[in-house]
């Protein structure tokens, strides 16, 4: 749906590389997690598909086409900083965004209608945006930047904010528009969402794209072939004779119970097979890297 590439942004007369040979493709009704630690390059990224900046030099494009101004019309844009006006009623600043995008009055009261309904909060239409919470404005914000039923929706730290039943309301609502074809950017620094929500991701560094890939295919790549086993009925000859033959580590007992953690770089049948000559196995799972793991250590890496 979107690719970009080669994509190469300076500021400061090119004192300052923003994004260095950046390139990324964005599969259409996906959710693609951008991630990065701050100032590594996402918002100059961000702002240039929004064509608020634009780039040295690369190219963009949407479903084929070069990047231009009638894709802004198709595009939906949540930022980390909200822009909603604190004095408008909370009504009139929805039709005032809508009929930015294009939207007739009544087509943008319709569609507001109908997400006031989902987010339950169809009472705050005469209210100010000064007169709400936090949490409240928000959920305006996502209201807004979803309003024109746009093609592709980029969002910026979309749940900052948000109590935890209301960001699981969010994040319905997300993976909802992507069932339904929207393609979707996530900003965040929330791993765990990204483990929820993400077919794919991107993550920056120092400009430059370190490492991106399906969300699971990512976390494949940082294994270390490290099993986690929980034993009962221990013999402990056996288990003396499994400890000599592989790296064991985090022993610990508890309840009749023996846990562990073992690295094995070759076939892990061969473990199961020699685990049950020393107890009952309760539990074998190998351990992937959580994406906040994966972030750590790609990062680190990169220094």
């Amino acid at each position: 749906m979107l690719k970009a590439e080669h994509i190469i942004k300076t500021y400061n007369a090119g004192k300052k590389v923003a994004l260095d040979d950046f390139s990324i493709h964005v599969p259409k009704a996906s959710v693609y997690g951008l991630l990065g630690p701050n100032g590594a390059g996402k918002t100059s990224f961000i702002r240039i598909i929004n064509q608020i900046t634009q780039a040295d030099s690369g190219e963009i494009t949407i479903n084929g086409q070069k990047l231009n101004p009638s894709h802004i019309k198709d595009i939906g844009y949540m930022p980390e900083e909200r822009g909603l006006y604190k004095n408008m009623t909370v009504g009139d600043q929805l039709l005032y965004f809508g009929e930015l995008k294009g939207m007739s009055k009544n087509d943008a009261l319709t569609e507001a209608k109908k997400w006031f309904d989902k987010l339950h909060i169809d009472q705050w239409w005469k209210k100010k945006l000064s007169e709400l919470s936090k949490g409240m404005a928000q959920k305006i914000q996502f209201v807004v930047t979803v309003l024109h039923r746009p093609h592709l929706l980029i969002l910026d730290e979309p749940f900052s904010g948000f109590d935890p039943v209301n960001a699981n309301l969010i994040k319905d609502q997300i993976i909802e528009l992507k069932n339904n074809g929207t393609t979707i950017i996530l900003s965040t620094h929330r791993m765990e969402s990204v483990e929820e929500m993400c077919d794919y991701v991107a993550l920056i560094d120092n400009s430059k794209k370190i490492i991106d890939g399906r969300v699971f295919d990512v976390r494949e790549k940082f294994k270390k072939n490290i099993f986690g086993i929980i034993l009962s009925e221990i013999d402990e000859n056996n288990f003396a004779n499994f400890k000599s033959k592989y790296e064991i580590f985090n022993l610990s007992t508890a309840n009749n119970l023996v846990s562990f953690d073992v690295k094995n770089d070759t076939n892990q049948n061969n473990i199961i097979s020699d685990l049950i000559h020393v107890g009952k196995v309760r539990s074998f799972d190998e351990k992937i890297p959580s994406m906040n793991e994966v972030f750590i250590n790609a990062v680190s890496n990169n220094s």
